[in-house]
């Protein structure tokens, strides 16, 4: 019976952390794609984002930067030598310059914001995290930090019916400048530490609606309280199904990982071949 009982939990989370197209923006069990699904594609490439929307993600994650002449491009790191053929900071280089580049995998096209925002254009139902990196404040001082957060609020506005574009950092300061701009924009604190009450006293000071919280050391009493003070929470890193278990164990709103596509392809065969016992049967 103990089996059974397992069998059964893992049928009902599956339900509950759903990642087919039918799932809704904002359905507490959100699984989104980290950079498109970093593990299954190349990373923050269009490539990647329509390749997990075409297997029935509708919930995504990407990194925001802004080029030398003020165009919004996606980037994770500092700098484009881990993924690209070219190297230093988009920071340091101008729109033109970076159309030349490539990815070192495939050959893809740097990715702009426009170029992503207009393949959603068309696609309801879109959760889509737009982190702001801007913690590098020599790249980022005040003057340069406005435009950056005015440009890209702008951009996130424009969005499908029924999609929620949330902007997110870890550096307080964009957070602050999207607040001023707009007192109903929709934001998330990233934090690199478990969920906490200081975390919720970071958001709650921010006027902040979500947190993001590292998993590990993270306890579902802590996730709770975060919820009964009117937070969504999310969970993060999802580098295995065993971080997906943990997700739904801990009761996060919405799970962050880099293998998507597994996840939903597990959840299928799941879907198929383990019925949930009926409660009689667990005697």
């Amino acid at each position: 019976m103990r089996i059974q009982r397992w069998v059964a939990f893992v049928a009902v989370v599956g339900e509950m952390f759903g990642v087919a197209g039918a799932l809704a923006a904002q359905e507490k069990g959100l699984v989104f794609a980290h950079r498109g699904g970093a593990h299954e594609f190349e990373e923050n490439t269009l490539a990647a984002f329509r390749g997990s929307y075409e297997k029935g993600l509708r919930g995504f994650e990407t990194d925001i930067r802004m080029t030398q002449d003020g165009e919004l491009v996606i980037l994770h790191d500092d700098t484009l030598n881990r993924t690209h053929n070219a190297t230093g900071a988009v920071e340091q280089k101008t729109a033109a310059e970076l159309r030349t580049v490539v990815t070192k995998k495939n050959g893809e096209p740097m990715l702009f914001l426009k170029d992503l925002l207009a393949y959603f254009a068309d696609k309801p139902g879109i959760y889509l995290e737009l982190e702001m990196k801007t913690g590098n404040k020599a790249q980022y001082p005040e003057e340069r930090l406005n435009e950056y957060c005015r440009k890209l609020h702008k951009a996130a506005r424009q969005k499908p019916q029924g999609s929620f574009y949330v902007l997110t950092s870890f550096d307080e300061r964009p957070l602050k400048v999207v607040r001023a701009l707009d007192a109903n924009a929709e934001l998330l604190l990233i934090s690199g530490d478990p969920c906490s009450e200081k975390v919720v006293a970071r958001a709650r000071a921010l006027g902040v609606q979500r947190i993001g919280c590292v998993m590990d050391g993270t306890s579902r009493a802590a996730v709770r309280e975060s919820q009964k003070a009117g937070l969504r929470v999310t969970g993060w890193p999802g580098r295995s199904l065993q971080d997906y278990y943990l997700a739904v164990g801990l009761g996060v709103d919405a799970f962050c990982t880099d293998i998507p596509i597994a996840i939903s392809t597990w959840k299928a065969r799941l879907d198929q071949s383990a019925p949930v016992p009926a409660a009689h049967e667990d005697k």
